[in-house]
């Protein structure tokens, strides 16, 4: 910084730069015109004017230094308020953006909080899910360990017959594990009444052929299976067919009990000449369903056997229930007998209430011309008072 005229001129700025070089060139003219002036003396004037000229460029530099420097005041001024506004503008969107991103932020841990309590909910239903299926597969290998043994498969179908039966019919119609005059033991005897008499249902379960007849992958497979399959059927109706058919101790017939329903419909749908066959030998195959249909045919049978039986003491019942009726009648009869007396009394008392009311009221007002004794009223008087004796 130098100062010239009481001002000060930065030494970058282009108008100091300028104004030196003008002094300088001032200057160098000064120098060159002195130097002249010894030789010439014409030449001071032009010089003189030229001075001149050229002091009156400087102040004019000197006043657009001014200016300028007041300009420059203005403008950092300016650029200072903008900077100022600025920052408050930043500093408001920033505090908003922080704000937003606080509530962001605070929105999404909110959320990633219920959705690890959602999953954890989901998880646990899966493990109980897996629980469940792990138990189920337990449950499984065991039916299956259960149906691989004849003995323990015999004794499923047992149990599901007994099931079946204790639902459908009454604990006295019914004999679990009965046996025969001949010795054999049926797994059950529904006690009908005759006819057609007791009749014996017996559970049988060819589990192996019908699972080789499901396994069969060729043509010949499949032919041996459906060939065991007839086999195993036909000799369990056989054997029903003799051991539980007894005549003049059970019914004409038998039912054998399958405690599948697949089996059931695959000898129905593939082996119709084994079902007939039963049919022939008076057989008849029964599954669950159809089991627990028939039995429930079967107890019909056995209440409209019982109310025959107890045609008798219906009757009687019947008899003693009309003759309490006719007593009822009788009594009701009496009873309004009795409500019609006691409406002609009411009705009579009303009367007497109402002649003693006319008297006490005339009583009351001093009419005794008005009692004298009439022959008429008094006769009459004298004859209501002994009817109401």
């Amino acid at each position: 910084m130098i100062t010239i005229g009481g001002h000060q001129v930065a030494m970058d700025d282009p108008m100091a730069i300028a104004g030196l070089a003008a002094a300088g060139l001032v200057l160098l003219l000064l120098i060159l015109v002195l130097r002249a002036a010894a030789r010439s003396a014409r030449l001071t004037e032009p010089l003189l004017y030229q001075m001149n000229q050229v002091g009156h460029r400087v102040q004019q530099l000197s006043d657009g230094q001014q200016q300028l420097a007041g300009g420059l005041h203005h403008v950092s001024e300016a650029q200072a308020h903008a900077q100022s506004a600025m920052l408050k503008v930043m500093e408001s969107r920033l505090a908003e953006v922080s704000a937003r991103m606080t509530e962001n932020l605070s929105g999404s841990a909110t959320r990633t909080a219920r959705s690890l309590g959602e999953l954890q909910q989901r998880l646990e239903t899966i493990d109980k899910a897996q629980a469940n299926i792990e138990k189920l597969s337990g449950n499984v290998l065991s039916l299956q360990d259960i149906l691989s043994n004849k003995q323990t498969r015999g004794a499923f179908g047992e149990i599901q017959l007994h099931d079946i039966v204790q639902k459908a019919l009454p604990s006295d119609a019914y004999t679990m594990q009965a046996t025969l005059s001949n010795g054999r033991r049926a797994d059950c005897l529904i006690h009908l009444p005759n006819p057609p008499g007791p009749i014996v249902v017996d559970s049988k379960f060819p589990l192996e052929a019908y699972e080789a007849l499901r396994r069969a992958s060729t043509q010949s497979e499949l032919a041996e299976a459906a060939r065991n399959m007839r086999t195993a059927v036909r000799s369990h109706i056989r054997a029903i067919s003799e051991r539980y058919i007894l005549e003049g101790e059970t019914a004409d017939g038998a039912l054998m009990f399958l405690p599948s329903e697949a089996v059931y419909a695959e000898l129905h749908a593939n082996f119709p000449e084994v079902v007939r066959e039963g049919f022939t030998a008076r057989v008849w195959i029964v599954s669950p369903t159809t089991c627990m249909a028939t039995l429930n045919t079967m107890r019909a049978v056995l209440k409209d056997a019982r109310m025959r039986e107890q045609a008798g003491a219906i009757r009687r019942e019947l008899h003693l229930l009309f003759e309490d009726v006719r007593r009822l009648g009788e009594r009701v009869e009496r009873l309004d007998s009795h409500f019609s007396q006691a409406q002609n009394d009411v009705r009579e008392i009303r009367v007497s209430s109402d002649k003693a009311a006319r008297r006490a009221l005339r009583l009351d007002n001093f009419d005794f011309e008005e009692l004298s004794p009439d022959p008429v009223a008094s006769v009459a008087a004298d004859l209501v008072a002994k009817k109401d004796a």
